[in-house]
């Protein structure tokens, strides 16, 4: 295929331009904290420091893939765009983008995760819409990490919405209408996202997602742990940062969402479902995100959010449910971005 891992043009010219974060929208001071922080890139010399589009790879007709030398990560950054059918025919043309993140522990680089492991190119082949999977580190948790009070690299936020936002808009196309997904921790992040920037994202959905932090800390300081970090650089300590962990509770930070507000949430409870392989064991790990996911929809409920609720039951923390439940989140997600 003539297309087949080709760099763009149009995105060539635009390597060589340095691309300034944009301004983050306004928001409300995070839950226990008298200063909300934006997220913006670290400052160095002379002002804010500035990501760069480095590379723009044309895997083939859909897939591109973006490398971005981040200031927010001290290192370069990655992200898989699925563009629209016909992308190329419409020049003039803006998008709106659906973000999808991936989970936390993968063996291969997250940002392929969605593509590497589902048909999500069949499944939104005809979504008129930028389908962008950025990278969030093994463990990243898609936040600026508190490094003990410094901040500072990784800022997995500050990357996401003010370096690679603006580049998509400048370099993709992109419009103002967005929506956002993920699963696992992925699925943190596309609650999280959507509440502590309410006005950036029209739409919502978690999938077997990690979404009431601290109904287990430990549980979120053990992934750290086993990805060989230190379990308080994240968020600091449970109890000392305890607003800290709030500030970024997808359950603590439900009020700040409009009333109304679309969401899709699904979960299973661990015990083996129809798209399991014959003896597969309870998953313990799905069982518990079943809990959060209950406590967090009640709670949505409650609070007068939108919410599609697909508690289905039997179903382990695996790619076959999340690849499912995409399907059947799709139509939700996009009917806010037309």
């Amino acid at each position: 295929m003539p297309n087949r891992r080709r760099t763009l043009a149009a995105l060539t010219a635009l390597a060589a331009a340095p691309l300034l974060p944009a301004r983050a929208e306004a928001r409300s001071p995070e839950p226990g904290s008298s200063k909300a922080r934006s997220p913006q890139a670290p400052a160095g010399r002379g002002g804010p420091a500035r990501a760069r589009l480095v590379a723009a790879e044309r895997v083939d007709e859909r897939v591109l893939d973006l490398t971005i030398d981040s200031p927010a990560l001290g290192r370069e950054g990655h992200a898989r765009v699925l563009l629209p059918t016909g992308y190329d025919r419409r020049p003039h043309h803006r998008w709106p983008v659906l973000y999808l993140l991936h989970g936390c522990c993968d063996p291969g680089p997250g940002w392929e995760a969605w593509t590497r492991n589902t048909d999500v190119e069949g499944i939104t082949a005809a979504t008129p819409a930028l389908i962008v999977s950025p990278e969030g580190g093994p463990a990243g948790f898609y936040s600026n990490w508190w490094n003990g009070g410094h901040y500072g690299p990784p800022a997995w936020e500050t990357f996401h919405l003010a370096e690679l936002r603006p580049l998509l808009e400048r370099a993709l196309r992109a419009n103002g209408r967005r929506a956002i997904a993920g699963l696992s921790m992925g699925g943190f992040g596309a609650l999280s996202y959507a509440a502590r920037h309410p006005r950036l994202f029209r739409a919502a959905a978690s999938f077997s997602g990690v979404i009431h932090t601290t109904l287990d800390p430990t549980g979120i300081q053990n992934i750290l742990t086993g990805q060989g970090a230190d379990p308080t650089a994240l968020w600091g300590d449970p109890a000392a940062q305890s607003a800290l962990w709030d500030a970024h509770n997808p359950y603590a930070l439900i009020p700040r969402l409009p009333r109304g507000y679309p969401l899709y949430v699904a979960c299973g409870n661990g015990t083996p479902g129809p798209l399991d392989p014959p003896g597969r064991p309870e998953d313990a790990l799905e069982r518990g995100l079943g809990e959060m996911a209950q406590r967090y929809v009640r709670r949505a409920d409650a609070h007068g959010l939108a919410v599609t609720a697909h508690l289905y039951g039997p179903g382990t923390h695996t790619w076959p449910y999340w690849e499912r439940e995409l399907t059947r989140a799709l139509p939700l997600l996009t009917a806010r971005l037309v």
